[in-house]
């Protein structure tokens, strides 16, 4: 079995101590250029690879980060991962994920059985409402740098990273408006997340500069699922004035909305017309394609990822609120 090179086999080499050869590897005022530029050569050339978790012993740093967050199987979360493991791999950071399955109950039970000592800070995505989320306050009182992303609570003082919601529902109803539409229904997530209001908060100020009355009956809150959207049409459409576009609160919602327009052989676009939040891959799969809200998903991962990494290292560091802009991306189905 190949014998992994350490420090202890570069001092022999060099015929220096054990620990000169530590402090170059960390650039410390007491040894010279000279000194270091031949222990990192020597390194080189014996193949050296730091031992990352002894490092972390050693410094009391663990060079771990959890991330909580609802699902996985969604385009969206996939791309936020891959942009916080984009984020993490290049600064020897290893991930260790966790799904909620949007279940609050299951969220509260990760965090009272994690291991604070096992980890250097948290990424998180919530599924508990936004006014109940004490259990993230006691671990960030202990000490636990903690970044929001995406869903994030209202009241916490911490770091979070979100795309712009109010603004994109705003642009999302007013490409409707402008196209034509007149009765848009909006078809949400629980009225008790953030995300929700703010997106709820954009619909309704779309309507009021259009000067088109807001009507309580056309908001819809549900799950985030397709399934959701799906009934959530069902329900609208049985109003003694259907509505003639819906603005979904993502992709997911708006694909079920589709299907239930398709299963009452109701034309999409024509007759009523769908916006969603997101730009999953499947609204180019769908007939008609799906107008939607391209959030920066993969810029909220490695955003995220790079804010919780300041927390790491800088003990004082002051938390930060950062909100990326989305893209309205025109597609058949909001088109009459």
């Amino acid at each position: 079995m190949q014998r992994f090179i350490t420090i202890r086999d570069i001092a022999r080499e060099l015929n220096i101590s054990v620990a000169t050869v530590s402090r170059a590897m960390r650039d410390t005022y007491d040894v010279s250029r000279k000194t270091r530029e031949k222990v990192l050569e020597k390194a080189v050339q014996m193949n050296y690879k730091p031992n990352f978790n002894a490092i972390g012993l050693a410094q009391r740093n663990t060079r771990n980060i959890g991330v909580i967050l609802p699902a996985i199987t969604h385009y969206y979360f996939a791309a936020v991962i891959n942009g916080i493991q984009e984020v993490a791999y290049q600064e020897h950071f290893n991930i260790v994920l966790y799904v909620t399955n949007d279940s609050a109950q299951r969220e509260r039970e990760i965090i009272r059985n994690l291991s604070l000592t096992s980890f250097d800070g948290l990424l998180v995505s919530i599924s508990s409402p936004s006014d109940a989320c004490q259990h993230f306050e006691e671990i960030i009182h202990k000490g636990l740098p903690v970044v929001f992303f995406d869903r994030v609570p209202g009241d916490i003082v911490s770091s979070k990273v979100v795309q712009d919601d109010f603004n994109g529902a705003f642009e999302a109803v007013e490409h409707l408006i402008r196209n034509g539409y007149s009765r848009i229904a909006h078809i949400t997530g629980p009225e008790n997340l953030e995300l929700t209001a703010k997106r709820r908060a954009g619909y309704m100020a779309a309507l009021s500069r259009y000067d088109i009355p807001f009507e309580e009956t056309l908001v819809v809150h549900s799950g985030f699922t397709q399934h959701c959207g799906e009934q959530d049409m069902y329900r609208l459409l049985q109003a003694a004035i259907p509505p003639d576009a819906v603005f979904a609160v993502n992709d997911r919602k708006a694909l079920g909305a589709m299907v239930a327009l398709k299963n009452k052989k109701i034309g999409i676009g024509s007759e009523i017309g769908i916006v969603g939040f997101t730009n999953d891959p499947a609204c180019d799969l769908v007939s008609p394609s799906l107008t939607t809200m391209a959030e920066p998903a993969f810029e909220i991962g490695t955003t995220s990822c790079e804010l919780l990494l300041k927390h790491i290292r800088k003990k004082y560091f002051q938390p930060r609120e950062i909100t990326l802009p989305g893209t309205l991306i025109k597609r058949a189905s909001s088109i009459r």
